[in-house]
């Protein structure tokens, strides 16, 4: 969480305007509303915790279910998120309600798991689970390809939108010590659907074994995977670039190729 705060602040210093009201949207830790005040864009930011306040820390400014955001329209300049709605049951009406929040101009920055996270633990208890049972459920939350995540920003209104992907590869002792770190960030499977019934122990002791086998380094020491990718739209504005109307080029694309040009008939 603090290298994602700590990119997403560096993000937002290189934007060349200010802020009037910002939110992190899901501010557990702390680490991006810290974020967004070290970058110095924003005269006011708020934390908005979801579903319950962070014990560790001050009480938030207010305490939110992603799924149903308490803003006016247009009441908001920034909302900047981390690792969170990649969890909402509806991601697109999520960003619809992100994109109303936002004043004319106002700036949507978030970072969530894409595509290939997580792919060596999927495939592992996935391959486990088949070999000693037959048949595997789903273990590991899917995630979202950075293609879809652009198309989304679109269809729910967002100017300009922009993605890009960055993948992370963190190292572990073992799978065990993997799945540990995950529950302890809350990030086990939350699917509605998933199978009920536990894995058992052999299961998870022939997961490891293939996990070490097909993701570790010369070291021993096993890799996991975890594809970030960040989200970068505005709310519609007057002032934003616009494509041009097509048909208005006034340059052939020939001559700036210095080409020459072919018809080519049916």
């Amino acid at each position: 969480m603090k290298a994602v705060a700590e990119d997403l602040g560096d993000r937002l210093a290189l934007i060349n305007r200010s802020f009037p009201v910002a939110v992190d949207l899901g501010g557990h830790t702390g680490a991006v509303v810290k974020a967004i005040a070290n970058s110095g864009k924003a005269e006011r930011f708020l934390r908005a915790d979801l579903f319950g306040r962070d014990p560790s820390l001050p009480p938030p400014d207010l305490v939110l279910d992603d799924a149903l955001l308490p803003f006016r329209d247009a009441s908001v300049d920034l909302i900047v998120s981390a690792l969170n709605l990649h969890c909402v049951n509806d991601l697109p009406g999520a960003l619809i309600q992100i994109r109303r929040a936002l004043a004319p101009d106002g700036l949507f920055l978030a970072t969530l798991p894409g595509a290939g996270t997580l792919t060596e633990l999927r495939d592992s208890l996935t391959r486990a689970e088949l070999e000693i049972t037959g048949g595997a459920a789903a273990r590991v939350l899917p995630f979202a390809d950075t293609r879809d995540l652009g198309a989304l920003l679109q269809r729910a209104g967002f100017a300009l939108p922009v993605t890009d992907l960055d993948t992370v590869t963190v190292r572990y002792d073992t799978m065990f010590a993997l799945m540990a770190d995950l529950r302890a960030m809350g990030a086990t499977s939350v699917l509605s659907e998933r199978s009920r019934a536990p894995l058992n122990r052999r299961i998870f002791l022939r997961a490891a074994e293939l996990y070490a086998e097909n993701y570790a380094d010369p070291d021993g020491r096993i890799r996991a995977t975890f594809a970030l990718t960040t989200l970068l739209g505005w709310a519609p504005h007057e002032s934003q670039q616009k494509p041009l109307r097509p048909g208005s080029a006034k340059t052939r694309l020939a001559d700036a190729l210095g080409a020459e040009e072919r018809k080519f008939e049916d």
